[in-house]
């Protein structure tokens, strides 16, 4: 099935370059790319202690900076990313560089709690370079090493995002919050330096104005229902990994006293369930990618299921155990996303920004409510609270892909 060209346009060829795999070097470099712009999403979790103390807010409103980043976000994909399919995704890309490296600039610099929430939303509208890349691997790819690619540029993408917690707790607590945004607009700089010289040009797919552009998103809604399926499923499971780690560190520095280092550590355990997304990529294109999202679903619930023990053992086995249950739950996310990327991309070659802007806003609206929620619930209910909205989530996400029909 194949959603008809926009009014008035002809179906374009596929990207020069499809036929033959990317260079290595220009998979790394995407990575990079990607990581680097989806990590300036979580830089403030790991550190939402100091930044209440310092902008004087209190525990609950601290918590509307993960959600007001998230929520830019996915504004961010529905309203921009589909530009990639009507200008050339180089210059797309280039663009967001700038504008993200002079936000990250403004978030370090800004003195009191209401700016500091105005730019984390902006930041999440411009940190969105990323899902711009991870459509650029997957149209410089062939069909068949598609998931294998699209994995191996998820991987760094996924790396950015874990790591960024141990960047930020580690040189918050040395030098300061205000230095975690300054340094993570300078690396932006170096690596949008080398994307300059490196990144090829890739033909826009359609020509058509952006109010057409973005008609055509209901168009595709209605006319996929595996995208449909993948949407609502990913972003459920994305309220359960966001409810988590918005609260993470607020939890430790309360129950256990620990700092901004120690939370924004966990993201290393965190990250070694990044090595999901090549494998995931990898069975999706042997066996399909079905099977890679039940899995996945299965052991992200039975993970926080587990998790809701933890305030009934003493410190060192309750810390050990999060660790572990971190690994076994992030492994399960990305391997779900990296599935439904597979599922969507290949529905239309000519509508893959698009299709991912749809598939990424609904998992940022997911990870928008999972902060707002796991901030509630903590407040209320305590860390039981957060693991019971977790372990729901993700049986929810596990029943949608139980349930699909053949894709």
């Amino acid at each position: 099935m194949s959603v008809l060209p926009l009014p008035g346009t002809p179906r374009a060829p596929a990207a020069a370059g499809a036929a033959q795999s990317p260079s290595p070097a220009l998979i790394v470099l995407m990575a990079a790319s990607a990581g680097l712009g989806a990590a300036s999403l979580y830089y403030s979790q790991p550190i939402l202690a100091p930044l209440a103390e310092d902008l004087h807010a209190s525990t609950a409103q601290i918590g509307a900076v993960p959600m007001l980043t998230q929520l830019g976000y996915a504004a961010g994909i529905l309203l921009l990313t589909p530009l990639g399919d009507r200008f050339d995704r180089r210059k797309v890309i280039l663009t967001k560089f700038v504008l993200l490296v002079v936000t990250l600039l403004l978030c370090g610099l800004v003195p009191a709690y209401t700016p500091f929430l105005i730019a984390s939303a902006v930041l999440g509208l411009t940190a969105t370079l990323a899902q711009d890349v991870v459509p650029m691997a997957a149209a410089l790819s062939p069909a068949e090493h598609r998931g294998r690619i699209v994995g191996q540029v998820m991987t760094g993408l996924l790396l950015g995002i874990l790591l960024s917690r141990v960047m930020s707790g580690v040189v918050a607590q040395a030098f300061g919050w205000r230095w975690v945004f300054g340094l993570a607009a300078a690396a932006l700089t170096v690596i949008g330096l080398v994307s300059w010289r490196l990144l090829p040009s890739v033909r826009p797919p359609v020509a058509t104005t952006y109010p057409a552009l973005m008609r055509s998103l209901g168009g595709l809604w209605r006319a996929y229902p595996a995208l449909r399926r993948a949407t609502m499923a990913q972003g459920m499971l994305s309220l359960a990994f966001s409810a988590f780690w918005s609260t993470l560190a607020v939890m430790l520095h309360h129950r256990y006293g620990l700092g901004s280092a120690v939370s924004g550590a966990f993201g290393l355990a965190g990250a070694a369930g990044a090595l999901a997304a090549p494998l995931a990529g990898r069975v999706a294109d042997k066996r399909g990618p079905g099977m890679v999202t039940q899995i996945g679903a299965l052991l992200t619930a039975v993970s926080f299921a587990v998790m809701s023990i933890t305030p009934l053992l003493d410190r060192s086995s309750a810390l050990v155990l999060l660790v572990v249950l971190a690994i076994v739950f992030d492994f399960g996310v990305q391997a779900v996303l990296v599935a439904h990327q597979t599922i969507v991309y290949g529905l239309d070659p000519a509508a893959r920004s698009r299709l991912n802007a749809i598939l990424f806003t609904g998992m940022f609206i997911g990870m928008a409510t999972g902060a707002a929620l796991g901030s509630l619930l903590l407040s209320h209910l305590g860390w039981v609270g957060v693991t019971a909205l977790a372990t729901f989530a993700s049986l929810v996400t596990l029943v949608l892909r139980l349930t699909a029909d053949k894709e």
